[in-house]
């Protein structure tokens, strides 16, 4: 092996770790946004006519659920088993098509959200678990 893959594994493992702490945090947030558009649907932008439409309540619902499974895979994915890893790839993926349709109701905060999810994706993507041991 040669020292370029091993420092690139190496900060691939670190950076996945990291990207499990971010899964954690993307996944408390949507709880957040979900609760926040459960309990006060004023505190939600109802921005113009867009082609998604959704009550607020079911946006709530949405985020809640989703936060609870993200945060659960998350927690998951620090035992770096494939399994995890792929769960969350996918759950990234639902969580960035979430964030992508709830953009007209809080653009910075999607853009923000979908840029995590990305991270985490790209990260988990990379890593190899175990590699370091085959040396």
């Amino acid at each position: 092996m040669s020292d370029e893959s091993l420092v690139k594994q190496g900060v691939a493992a670190a950076t996945s770790m990291v990207a499990a702490i971010v899964l954690l945090t993307i996944g408390i947030l949507h709880v957040l946004s979900g609760v926040s558009a459960l309990m006060k649907d004023d505190l939600v932008v109802a921005g113009p006519e867009y082609i998604y439409q959704f009550d607020t309540t079911a946006w709530g619902w949405i985020h809640l659920v989703l936060g609870v499974i993200v945060a659960a895979v998350g927690v998951m994915l620090f035992t770096g088993a494939t399994w995890a890893r792929v769960g969350a790839m996918v759950i990234c993926a639902l969580s960035l098509l979430a964030n992508f349709l709830w953009l007209p109701h809080y653009p910075w905060w999607s853009v923000v959200m979908i840029v995590l999810d990305v991270f985490v994706i790209w990260a988990v993507a990379t890593w190899k678990p175990g590699y370091e041991e085959r040396l």
